[in-house]
């Protein structure tokens, strides 16, 4: 088996030294991708949406691109492999090259944590979508937090947004959305893939949403050790999303947000992560304050940690997953509605329009209205499935909900 691994490991490591990427310029109207590396022209994405790929490998013998499927490259006389995909969906995908068996990382790309491993990526624009792009409007910051768990024995980190005007406004103190990341990916994901940074500096310039801080840990994984750190490994894992046609991760995911009031990580979160986040921040720390939200498999944590735990937390958002609950369910505090009405400002619930999930919203949503829960809200991301751009619109409809009592 080692030795097996070992051989892996030299195929990939010689498959990117002799593979590096073609940057002249198309003729065409297709523009490169904003995730490329610096000065790299190729991925590109024409009008039609559909993406250009270029792979310098003379001495390969077979490469094939991974994206929506698997596509063939073709192998010209100078060994420059290339590709061009049918009409992608917009927004973020993960992609990855197979060289001669071996998956490889595209050398002009970006690299992203998603899918359980580190892979390229690309952005497909979405013509007069902009809300997620960096426009000239004042910008918050996303600042590191390390800490070490007392319940995992480990160091992990938060990645803190925080809004424009921050470390000026010295005596102002700002509510919370506890922001989760699905399965496969980490705590990175959010401010990556997600813009969620610039996403919230918009809406703050457009007095759409109130200035808020982000807080995005990691939720899963080998006990939630989590990120890199001193005398820690990596832990990552649980099932993976499986977007854009890419495998799901396998994983530890033990205690990931499952049960009343969200596992394992429900103890982190509100017996360390919030009383941390307090500590170091200048927060409105109360519940009124205080909102959680997630996507896919932290949906889930969220829904289990905030309904469970409203005496914290005063929005609760499930993108692309969980259910907020059956308010027939004498156990669920959506039973009583009028006791509900008054600690909650915002109970949010999305899909995109191509997931299952999105059949049975409305109706969720019309459920708990019938039933005198007159905070619900509910959105349909159009023409996305499972995937970053469901999840941003998702956070572009939340936001401007919370905070505003």
């Amino acid at each position: 088996m080692k030795s097996k691994l070992f051989l892996m490991t030299a195929l990939a490591l010689l498959a990117a030294q002799r593979c590096f990427a073609q940057s002249e310029p198309a003729a065409d109207d297709s523009k490169p991708s904003i995730w490329n590396s610096y000065g790299q022209q190729y991925p590109r994405v024409d009008s039609q949406l559909r993406a250009i790929f270029h792979l310098q490998a003379p001495d390969a013998q077979k490469v094939t691109l991974h994206l929506d499927k698997d596509y063939a490259m073709e192998k010209d006389s100078k060994g420059l492999w290339s590709v061009t995909t049918a009409p992608q969906a917009v927004g973020f995908h993960y992609y990855w090259f197979v060289v001669d068996s071996v998956n490889v990382a595209d050398p002009a790309s970006d690299s992203f944590f998603g899918v359980g491993r580190q892979y390229s990526g690309l952005e497909v624009p979405s013509k007069g979508e902009d809300f997620y792009d960096v426009k000239d409007v004042p910008h918050g910051e996303i600042r590191t937090h390390w800490y070490h768990s007392e319940i995992t024995h480990a160091w992990r980190r938060s990645f803190v947004y925080t809004p424009p005007g921050y470390d000026k406004s010295t005596s102002e103190r700002y509510p919370v959305l506890y922001l989760l990341h699905g399965a496969g990916e980490d705590e990175t994901g959010w401010g990556w893939q997600g813009r969620a940074n610039f996403i919230l500096d918009n809406l703050i310039a457009e007095g759409k949403a109130k200035p808020m801080i982000l807080v995005m840990d990691n939720g899963g994984g080998n006990s939630f050790g989590g990120a890199r750190g001193p005398g820690g490994g990596r832990g990552r894992g649980g099932p993976g999303e499986g977007t854009n046609g890419a495998p799901g991760a396998r994983g530890g995911g033990r205690g990931m947000g499952g049960g009343p009031g969200g596992g394992d990580f429900g103890k982190i979160m509100t017996t360390e992560i919030i009383p941390m986040i307090d500590s170091n921040f200048r927060t409105l720390a109360d519940q009124s304050h205080r909102a959680i939200a997630g996507l896919s498999m932290g949906s889930m944590q969220a829904v289990s940690i905030g309904m469970a735990n409203l005496d914290k937390f005063s929005g609760v958002g499930s993108f692309s997953g969980a259910s907020l609950g059956d308010p027939a369910n004498t156990n669920s505090p959506l039973s009583k509605p009028a006791e509900f009405n008054r600690t909650v400002q915002a109970a949010f619930a999305s899909y995109g329009s191509v997931e299952g999930g999105a059949n049975g919203l409305k109706a969720a949503h019309d459920a708990l209205v019938a039933a005198g829960i007159t905070n619900s809200y509910y959105y349909i991301s159009p023409g996305t499935a499972h995937e970053w751009q469901t999840w941003r619109r998702s956070l572009h409809e939340m936001a401007p909900l919370l905070f505003r009592n």
